[in-house]
């Protein structure tokens, strides 16, 4: 299996009026996750729903953030929560020395078997097992 794991910053960005090359850049990402193997964690939901009604500015109400939930973060989610996912997040964790949270988006994304994570919080190329980082926001 192959997937395209979409972290929360990249999701976040579609909400970054200020920023529209960054905004459209994730609205690519996006479009192309929920029209194919787009792929996000239970963490990603819970980070993604707490910016966009908490620190942004203006923060998305409450009834954007449910239709949200519901047409983009629903669709793509694939990963709960479970031991053997703390597990190797731990794992990660220890072998990367990344922080746990971090590991823990590595772990959902190896879980979930995709090839590529869309972030702006790791390192740009860099491979991890059979994960390769890419920075969406680059140049």
């Amino acid at each position: 299996m192959s997937g395209e794991f979409i972290d929360s910053n990249v999701l976040v960005y579609l909400f970054s009026r200020p920023e529209p090359a960054k905004q459209a850049a994730a609205m690519d990402i996006v479009q192309r996750g929920l029209d194919g193997e787009g792929v996000i964690s239970f963490q990603v939901v819970q980070e993604t729903l707490n910016v966009i009604t908490r620190k942004l500015a203006p923060e998305v109400t409450i009834a954007d953030a449910r239709a949200f939930l519901s047409d983009v973060l629903t669709p793509l989610w694939r990963v709960m929560p479970s031991e053997d996912l703390y597990r190797r997040a731990l794992d990660i964790q220890e072998r990367y020395h990344y922080g746990f949270y971090d590991a823990l988006i590595v772990a959902a994304a190896l879980w979930a078997g995709c090839t590529t994570l869309y972030s702006e919080d790791f390192q740009h190329g860099q491979r991890i097992e059979r994960l390769t980082v890419v920075n969406p926001f680059l140049g």
